[in-house]
């Protein structure tokens, strides 16, 4: 049996014993109402689609038919474990915010669709209330790419520290918390020791927002003033306060969408992906080919993977759509271990250094160093270094950190009027400072660089910055300034483009983040700000 079908088999054993699985403490039937239960299991079992469910009574698992969900909104419903009927203004506000917003809801559930059984059914599986399974949505709207001003990156938005605390490696090549597998294992872990420490599931979520230790003191201190040490009573910063209330109305409003005049885009009741292990490093673009998936797609279901190659020292595994699963294990199995990563033959030319030839080809010190089994990061003139390298241009890794920067760069020049300048990073600076000096906000640039104000700058390193355009009322008066599209001719240079629309070759150089002595290749595009009325 291929690892394939035995993922496949698990897959479907697994929906079978945990769908419709409550592990939660239940209410025992009385004798009074045993008749009833009896009646409504009979009934149950006389409908057409029933699978077996496994759930726990008296401490014994009892085995019964029950209808299949063929909606992982119905099987979410069936696992609901908090009180929706409660109701408070900040329930309220959230729930009135949900049923005003359908086209947030339509699409969050869209870019949850490749997640959420897996979660949902990790969550059933841990015997955890189904609201759990919506909590990415209240931290990151069921995106992995997210990143927060605080550090906190993934569907779960971890921070460093705490990731790190529950074994979420995080490399050059690899971030555990955006790894929905590892992410997820996390979190759940993290829920439960959070609700043993306060048994009580508001508290706990509150812990998971703000941490424990803020919680235990907001309950310290309403102990020594006699009032209750409810979530609802205690003083917790304000995004805490809104945090719980919010999963509480997505609940609401999940629980009984047409009450709230609601429609939820259904899920199928089936897995989406299955874990395939690829042994050794392998390039993401080749591994989308071997799969027939775009590499967006791969991405998107392993959003772990900062670069264009899985991580050398693992996780060696990729989740494949389950449709295209027995192409890629198949294609897989044909290519040779040594043809999973393209390999360069750099030959070292004299005054170059480790880190120069890393830089160059977009790797690491380290990766140069393992691959070559050097042990000191000396080189001699001559030499040939094997490093390993993408097989595609840098484009065709489309979710990689590099290219989610680029895009990001595009974004802001074209909704924008601002220029974009950089900053090499000096002994002793930090975003504070450097925000100072272009009178920039912190946030703002730490933003525009993919970056949180915490994360600490490498001296070195080039940040990108966006300024405000000055024009004098002058220039304004005796011309239109408008962002066009230039496709590079043959026999162009930049000092002929910039002459023909009366701009400055710096000023092209800074538009296009080009360096000063590129050459230009015919068909190359470039962003130009002109005055219309003046070009030639």
């Amino acid at each position: 049996m291929t690892p394939y079908i035995k993922a496949i088999v698990v897959a479907l054993v697994g929906s079978v014993a945990l769908t419709g699985c409550q592990l939660l403490p239940q209410k025992t039937p009385s004798n009074s109402d045993s008749n009833t239960t009896a009646n409504a299991e009979q009934s149950i079992q006389q409908q057409t689609l029933t699978h077996q469910q496994v759930y726990i009574k008296d401490g014994k698992p009892v085995v019964r038919q029950v209808v299949k969900r063929d909606d992982l909104w119905d099987l979410t419903r069936d696992h609901f474990a908090f009180d929706h009927a409660r109701s408070n203004a900040r329930i309220d506000a959230q729930v009135i915010w949900f049923a005003k917003h359908p086209r947030y809801i339509n699409r969050v559930v869209k870019r949850a669709s490749r997640y959420y059984y897996y979660v949902l059914n990790e969550t059933i599986k841990r015997g955890l209330p189904a609201e759990l399974a919506l909590l990415p949505i209240v931290e990151s709207a069921y995106d992995p790419f997210a990143y927060s001003h605080g550090r906190a990156a993934g569907a779960w938005q971890f921070i460093p520290s705490t990731g790190k605390y529950f074994g979420l490696k995080k490399t050059w090549w690899y971030d555990g918390r955006r790894d929905i597998i590892a992410s997820t294992d996390a979190a759940l872990t993290y829920l439960q020791q959070l609700h043993k420490r306060f048994d009580d599931w508001e508290l706990a979520l509150a812990a998971y927002n703000a941490g424990g230790g803020t919680v235990s003191l907001a309950m310290k201190k309403n102990r020594r003033k006699g009032k209750p040490t409810d979530f609802w009573s205690l003083n917790l910063p304000a995004e805490t306060e809104a945090y719980v209330p919010k999963l509480l109305a997505i609940a609401k409003v999940f629980s009984a969408p047409e009450q709230h005049g609601v429609t939820i885009p259904p899920i199928e009741n089936t897995p989406y992906f299955t874990q395939i292990a690829t042994e050794s490093q392998i390039d993401l673009a080749q591994a989308a080919d071997l799969a027939g998936i775009s590499a967006q797609e791969l991405y998107q279901l392993n959003p772990g993977f900062n670069r264009w190659a899985t991580d050398p020292q693992g996780p060696h595994r990729l989740l494949i759509p389950v449709t295209n699963a027995a192409q890629f294990e198949n294609n897989l199995a044909a290519l040779p271990a040594d043809q999973r990563v393209k390999w360069a033959r750099h030959k070292i030319k004299a005054g170059e250094s480790l880190i120069g030839i890393a830089k160059q080809y977009r790797t690491t010190v380290t990766i140069v160093r393992t691959a070559n089994n050097l042990k000191n990061n000396n080189i001699r003139a001559g030499k040939t270094l094997l490093v390993p390298t993408a097989s595609q241009h840098s484009s065709a890794y489309v979710m990689s950190q590099a290219q989610r920067m680029n895009r990001k760069q595009e974004k802001i020049s074209r909704q924008t009027n601002r220029s974009k300048t950089k900053h090499k990073v000096k002994n002793g600076e930090s975003f504070w400072s450097i925000s100072r000096k272009h009178k920039v906000g912190v946030r703002q640039l730490a933003s525009w660089n993919n970056m949180a104000p915490g994360d600490p700058l490498a001296v070195g390193k080039t940040l990108i910055i966006w300024k405000d355009r000055k024009t004098s009322a002058s220039a304004v008066s005796q011309g239109v300034i408008r962002k066009v599209g230039y496709v590079v001719r043959s026999g162009d240079s930049l000092s002929r483009i910039a002459s023909r629309f009366n701009v400055s070759v710096k000023s092209i150089l800074t538009w296009n983040d080009l360096e000063k002595h590129r050459i230009l290749k015919p068909g190359q595009r470039l962003t130009l700000h002109v005055d219309v009325t003046q070009s030639n």
